[in-house]
């Protein structure tokens, strides 16, 4: 073997390392990937079962359940006539209640449509909700500016 030779093999396995390294990464990344949905997206594309998604919207008013242990059933909605139905079981988040901004994940159960949720982040404004569904809150009336945060605490102290 030339030194040419030499060199042109030890250049191809590095690019050939590189390329299956960045494969395994792909790969990797694409197993863990939850997609972002509001329950109007879900009524408007199903999502199948087992797929691992990021359910996003408001607490439903009057939805919340608790039932045995830790478990509480609720319904997510976005103000559309659309709601899902979400079970989870564990500690709920201190800011979770109804009317609040709310970001599931978990998965569809198989042959129902109820969402079991294994994370449940509670959220006090939109500062914190991903742009889009802020944006589409607003939209539709069921978000408004100083909703949360610090314009209740303003409007609690000039009260008093």
């Amino acid at each position: 073997m030339t030194r040419k030779q030499k060199r042109l093999a030890v250049i191809a396995g590095g690019m050939g390392f590189i390329a299956a390294a960045v494969l395994l990464v792909m790969f990797a990344f694409s197993q863990s990937v939850a997609y972002f949905y509001m329950p109007a997206d879900l009524a408007k594309t199903p999502v199948a079962p087992d797929t691992r998604i990021r359910l996003g919207g408001l607490v439903g008013e009057g939805s919340v359940v608790r039932g045995t242990g830790s478990t509480v059933e609720f319904a997510v909605t976005d103000g559309s006539a659309n709601a899902v139905k979400v079970q989870y079981t564990g500690i709920l988040p201190d800011l979770f209640r109804e009317g609040q901004g709310v970001v599931t994940e978990g998965l569809f159960a198989s042959g129902g449509n109820v969402f079991i949720a294994d994370t449940v982040l509670a959220k006090h404004d939109e500062t914190y909700m991903p742009k889009d569904v802020a944006d589409r809150l607003k939209q539709q009336g069921l978000w408004k500016e100083g909703q949360g945060g610090e314009g209740q605490g303003q409007e609690a102290k000039a009260t008093q």
